[in-house]
């Protein structure tokens, strides 16, 4: 088993959905989409700690498999500790070739607050 591999924990895409409210309005619900297993650190070094203080939110590399595509805002749950991610880059950025014997895919991430929490 690869270090990648074992640094992997199961996580959860997190769906959007827009319903009438009935008054002419839009209200948005949150439901639980496709698990799947990520690889979530976060960036530690010193322009991203000095960025931080400066009120920048933290910022954390997802890496996945090539088949899992996540792309710019996707809201990702960490099942581990309940923590979620907002996706900030596109997937398809940061993918290892076909003729790699690494499979993986990485985008940038904040973390985030759903607006009903």
């Amino acid at each position: 088993m690869s270090l990648l591999n074992e640094m992997m924990t199961a996580c959860t895409l997190i769906d959007a959905k827009h319903i009438d409210d009935g008054y002419g309005g839009i209200s948005t619900t949150y439901v639980d989409g496709p698990s799947f297993d990520a690889a979530i650190r976060k960036d530690s070094s010193i322009e991203a700690r000095i960025a931080q203080h400066d009120g920048v939110t933290a910022v954390y590399t997802i890496t996945t498999k090539k088949n899992i595509h996540l792309e710019y805002h996707n809201l990702v749950r960490r099942e581990k500790d309940g923590k979620t991610f907002r996706v900030k880059s596109d997937g398809d950025d940061v993918a290892t070739p076909d003729s790699a014997s690494i499979n993986m895919r990485q985008v940038t991430a904040e973390e985030w607050r759903l607006p009903n929490e």
